[in-house]
């Protein structure tokens, strides 16, 4: 029996009520694993087979009063993050063989909730750049067309969704990690508001909030199920905090809300052609649910955004990646990007990093006045469909040449840059096949609102239900 596009918080009932076994479930996700993922190159360091179904059985055998949330899930976590025993290699040759002696917070608390760890998910070397290869596992292909890309730096987690490889992924955020490779396979990715996922307490605790951890899943109540398990506060980490509300999601009532369109930011943004239009002709479908949708350009200009974002960017991993550079023998094997990323974070002054967290500041000054009139902002996911797999990244759109390797991902810095959360909602699929998405942004630590809203517009599109990949 499959159950490869049952939603996870089904499978959730049919395991607490005995409807289903943990044990058949895993061999139901093994054999899908099995069918499709050497067309896509999705799930990496997959366990043994064996010691899966140990697992599955073992599960099988806790008392029902004893589970936790996600008890008998499989799950696989993006390579960015440490699961113990497993390989943590980051997509990098300088970690190709690394061996996870602990768990990072975030898996400690997937793992308590009672889900099985089957492997790992692909990502890009250090995650930097929105396409996922690496010279360790290769390239993660996108499964509606498997010579173009599955974007990243949770393209694993992605494609692992999309194909029914998993029912929940976990996925990481700085610049459109979670909404990128969501909009381009079909699925839900958010970056929750900063701070509601914390981080591990270790190292720098205050200076760095770019990044953050979020869920990824086929329908937002599964979003929420994740959300619900990896999020709250940690007396460790400031800043950290939780949200009770996450569970149970209703659909939010649409009849009456305020939807604010930011298009393409007066001309700012540039987009691959029949992108925008067809985002903009998605948009409009929360008229047809019942709220009103303004056309907003903002005053705020994206090149003051741009400067801020990649400034406090390059300062944040330079100040993580440096001792990479300055190494002889791993200086070698760094991609261009993180090279690029980490001279430029050097270059900085203190005076320059201070003005770029003026603008932030600024930026944030503006777009609570937004928020004031506007329930949720939206923007395009993406700027480009998605492209040719052996390229490293886009270097034009629409015969504009990109000046840096991520410029082309300019679209999702506007909520990255302020911590706000945001969910990838899917909104169709252009003339050419490929699937496409829309940023949903909300004010902070409206998360579960935000959650509302993507479940109302699941229930009028089913992206993910209605065109899954024909793998």
């Amino acid at each position: 029996m499959a159950f490869h596009f049952t939603p996870a918080y089904e499978l959730i009932d049919d395991l607490s009520n005995q409807r289903l076994s943990a044990t058949d479930l895993m061999k139901s996700t093994i054999g899908r694993i099995w069918d499709v993922n050497e067309d896509v190159n999705a799930i990496v360091s997959l366990r043994e087979e064996q010691d899966l179904l140990e697992d599955a059985a073992s599960a099988d055998q806790v008392s029902l009063e004893q589970r936790g949330a996600l008890h008998g899930i499989p799950i696989a976590i993006k390579d960015l993050a440490n699961a113990k025993g497993l390989l943590t290699t980051e997509g990098s040759p300088i970690f190709a063989n690394r061996i996870a002696e602990k768990d990072d917070l975030m898996v400690a608390r997937i793992r308590k909730a009672g889900a099985i760890i089957i492997g790992k998910t692909n990502t890009p070397e250090f995650g930097l750049g929105s396409h996922t290869y690496n010279p360790v596992f290769g390239t993660t292909f996108n499964p509606y067309d498997l010579k173009r890309s599955a974007g990243g730096s949770s393209g694993g987690a992605a494609v692992a969704l999309a194909t029914g490889m998993l029912s929940i992924a976990d996925g990481s955020d700085m610049m459109g990690s979670l909404r990128n490779p969501a909009a381009w396979n079909n699925v839900y990715g958010m970056r929750p508001s900063w701070g509601l996922v914390p981080s591990d307490p270790e190292g720098d605790l205050f200076l760095h909030s770019l990044a953050t951890s979020g869920p990824m899943a086929r329908n937002p109540k599964d979003i929420a199920l994740l959300l619900s398990v990896i999020s709250g506060e940690h007396p460790k980490v400031p800043n950290s905090f939780s949200n009770p509300d996450l569970l149970p999601v209703r659909a939010a009532d649409m009849k009456g809300l305020r939807v604010g369109w930011l298009g393409d930011w007066g001309g700012n943004l540039k987009f691959e052609s029949g992108l925008f239009e067809a985002a903009e002709k998605a948009v409009r479908q929360f008229e047809a649910m019942g709220a009103s949708v303004d056309l907003v350009i903002p005053e705020f200009t994206g090149e003051l955004l741009w400067e801020s974002w990649t400034k406090l960017r390059s300062w944040k991993l330079a100040s993580s990646h440096q001792h990479f550079l300055d190494d002889p023998v791993f200086s070698n094997q760094l991609k261009p990007a993180v090279i690029w990323e980490i001279e430029n974070g050097k270059s900085l002054s203190a005076q320059d990093v201070n003005t770029a967290s003026k603008l932030r500041s600024d930026w944030f000054l503006y777009a609570a006045e937004l928020f004031e009139t506007y329930d949720v902002l939206v923007l395009p996911s993406t700027q480009t469909w998605p492209f040719e797999a052996e390229k490293p990244h886009p270097t034009e759109i629409d015969g504009i040449e990109m000046d840096t390797y991520h410029r082309w991902m300019e679209v999702v810095i506007p909520a990255g840059l302020l911590g706000l959360p945001v969910l990838n909602v899917p909104a169709g699929f252009g003339e050419n096949g490929l699937p496409f998405g829309l940023q949903l942004i909300g004010p902070k630590k409206s998360d579960d609102r935000l959650i509302a809203i993507g479940q109302s517009w699941h229930e009028m599109t089913n992206w993910p239900d209605s065109r899954p990949p024909s793998l």
